[in-house]
């Protein structure tokens, strides 16, 4: 109700300045006065009262700068975090500048122009030197700029050290699961074909291969079975049939795997790690992020290390980054004792998409060496 009534004052009242403007209208006319003339005391007033905005408007700017500067982005903790925090902040030195000289030479011309009433505009078709300036001028800038942008983007995503730590991050509604390489810092395969139950990401080894081979016989007998019930004799029902189709299909998948297995290891998965609600990286050492999801498209993103990267469903997409901050150090440099690195995701993929969030511990290599040591295997925990 409240809200109702206010919005009927703020109607009523633009109402009333409407119909005041058109009652002064009317006045001017019946004096005979034109109401656009304006003397040259008024205009004198305008132009000092431009000269007092700007110079409270540039007052203003230049408080924000020094008062909330430093509050622009989060402490970098990457190497690649310091680069990327220069291009911005070239970014913003040139937007400072064109902001600065566009409006002084605005407060410049209402000062000069703006003497009496007299003066009539000159209207100009066209300059081709000015033309040839703010078009020349503007192209160099932004081409320097992209040139800059694209080669911060490429050393977070090219040329990633060969001795980088692998790590698998999966995205999922509505929360993350990271996977480490283990001791062959190789990455097992995986396939959402195999995702089941007891094994969400759908890596491959031997032991999985046989177990969804089992469970999709296990399907198409519930599914036959089903099928003999409702349609006594084995009628047909297109949904049923469907699903069997996609069964078999996604089966014969499975059974390719296990004839690759034959020639090619399957078993580097065998020592990777999974963990949720937190994975460790240790400080001062190069890390890749292999990028996976099972659903809809998320996005990996790690404000303080300025790592940002989609989970697309069917790609797998990648970046890499070095810590140069551990999480203690970073909890005095915040004064903060409750400070954690966060990886988030910044696609709204759902309800929860809050929820899609996992503690980063960075830490000395001897911390996270015994963190991983103590982390079970992925073969092992396939045996439990």
């Amino acid at each position: 109700m409240t809200a109702l009534l206010l919005s009927l004052v703020i109607i009523l009242g633009i109402v009333a300045i409407v119909q005041m403007l058109r009652v002064f209208d009317l006045s001017n006319s019946l004096k005979g006065e034109d109401e656009i003339q304006v003397n040259n005391q008024e205009t004198n007033n305008i132009r000092w009262a431009f000269v007092v905005f700007f110079l409270g408007f540039f007052a203003f700017f230049i408080y924000l700068v020094v008062a909330f500067g430093d509050q622009l982005l989060p402490v970098s903790a990457s190497e690649h975090g310091v680069e990327y925090d220069w291009l911005m902040n070239f970014n913003m030195i040139i937007i400072t500048i064109v902001f600065v000289v566009t409006h002084i030479i605005l407060m410049v011309f209402v000062v000069k122009y703006a003497k009496t009433v007299s003066p009539k505009a000159t209207f100009v078709t066209h300059n081709n030197r000015l033309e040839l300036i703010w078009t020349t001028t503007p192209a160099i800038v932004l081409t320097i700029i992209i040139i800059y942008g694209i080669s911060t983007w490429n050393s977070m995503t090219m040329d990633k050290p060969k001795d980088s730590i692998n790590i698998e991050l999966y995205a999922r509604q509505f929360d993350w699961t990271a996977r480490y390489a283990g001791e062959d810092n190789t990455l097992g395969k995986a396939n959402y074909r195999m995702i089941s139950a007891t094994n969400a990401l759908g890596i491959i080894n031997k032991n999985t291969i046989d177990e969804r081979l089992n469970q999709y016989d296990e399907k198409l007998q519930e599914l036959e079975e089903s099928r003999a019930k409702v349609y006594p004799g084995g009628a047909s029902d297109e949904d049923i049939l469907e699903q069997i189709k996609l069964v078999k299909k996604n089966r014969a998948a499975v059974v390719q795997y296990k004839e690759q297995s034959k020639t090619e290891n399957f078993d580097v998965a065998n020592d990777d790690i999974i963990t949720k609600v937190e994975f460790h990286i240790p400080v001062n050492k190069s890390v890749n992020f292999s990028i996976r999801s099972q659903d809809v498209i998320h996005s990996a993103f790690m404000p303080h290390f300025r790592a940002q990267m989609n989970a697309v469903p069917g790609v797998i997409t990648s970046l890499y980054f070095t810590p140069i901050v551990t999480t203690k150090e970073m909890k005095e440099i915040t004064g903060n004792p409750d400070f954690e690195y966060l990886l988030l995701c910044n696609k709204i993929c759902g309800a929860a998409h809050y929820n899609m969030q996992m503690n980063i511990i960075v830490e000395t290599e001897e911390e996270y060496n015994k963190w991983l040591a103590e982390q079970p295997r992925f073969n092992v925990a396939q045996a439990q």
